[in-house]
Formats: C-alpha cells, sequence, structure tokens
C-alpha cells in the first residue's frame, strides 16, 4: 500500500511540478507568458472587488506573484511527494488563491466558448484542491488511529 501512495503522489505531484518547470523556464526579464495572463485576470478581479465592495486592491509588481507561484508549486509538490503536511498546504494555498483569479469564469456569458473554457478548468482545480484536503484528512486520521491503538498494560 506504501509504494502505491508514493507512485499516486508522484502522479499527483508531476502536474504541479511541471507546471512550475514551464513557468520557470519562460520566465525572463518580461514575466514571461504567465504575466501576460495573469495582468488583465487581476485587472479583472480589481474592478469586480471595487465594484461589488468599494475597496481598492493594492497594486504591486505581479512578477513577484509568478515567483511566488512557482515557488509554492514547485516545493509543495516536492513535500508532497515526500508525504509532507506543509507540502500540502503549500499547494493548497496556491490552489485557494489562484484558482479564482485564474479561470474567472464568471466574467464571460455562459454562451461563449471561454466560459466552458475556463469553468471547467476552475472544476479541475477544485478537485485538485479537494485532493489535498482528502490527503490531509487521511494523513491525520491515521496518525489519530496510531495513537489509539497504544498497547496497555495489563494488570494482576
Amino acid at each position: 500500500m506504501g509504494f502505491i501512495s508514493f507512485v499516486g503522489r508522484v502522479f499527483f505531484a508531476s502536474v504541479f511540478l511541471l507546471s512550475a518547470y514551464q513557468e520557470f523556464v519562460e520566465f525572463g526579464e518580461d514575466g514571461g507568458p504567465a504575466l501576460k495572463a495573469l495582468r488583465p485576470k487581476y485587472d479583472a478581479l480589481s474592478n469586480n472587488v471595487m465594484v461589488h465592495t468599494g475597496v481598492k486592491l493594492p497594486e504591486f509588481e505581479l512578477k513577484h506573484v509568478i515567483a511566488t507561484a512557482i515557488v509554492l508549486k514547485g516545493f509543495g509538490g516536492l513535500l508532497f511527494i515526500l508525504s509532507s503536511y506543509v507540502g500540502a498546504f503549500l499547494l493548497a494555498i496556491y490552489l485557494a488563491f489562484s484558482t479564482p483569479v485564474l479561470y474567472d469564469f464568471y466574467n464571460y456569458p455562459p454562451e461563449s466558448s471561454e466560459y466552458g473554457q475556463l469553468f471547467s478548468k476552475f472544476i479541475l482545480n477544485s478537485a485538485f484542491l479537494g485532493a489535498v484536503c482528502f490527503f490531509w484528512g487521511m494523513k491525520n486520521s491515521i496518525t489519530m488511529r496510531l495513537q489509539k491503538k497504544s498497547p496497555k498494560s495489563k494488570t494482576l
């Protein structure tokens, strides 16, 4: 069972590791294609927040956001393979913050082709977040079961 679990973690984490590697290679001086894709998404999010809450999101260098995402996916994926809570936590942070921003299907009419593509990717990333939460739950339940099964001493 342990080897099968390890192989599953490797396959799961490979999604994040390969993505982090690709973004790292393409990063360059201008932030690469990830920055070009993130800029309009962040502007749309900022406008939505401003319209609905009246709060203006701070302006900051989005290259730092891309670099942080690369670090979260890279280290999170490596630590997840090693069955670490920290790795699962890093991947959960990445997924929780990036999914609603990158896959903003709610900004498109349901008839458009972008809506379908973004919605399916949003659901896929939500499933990844669910898998990370499942990992936490399983790891926690195994730890709790092992702690409960301590040997009892016999009394005469």
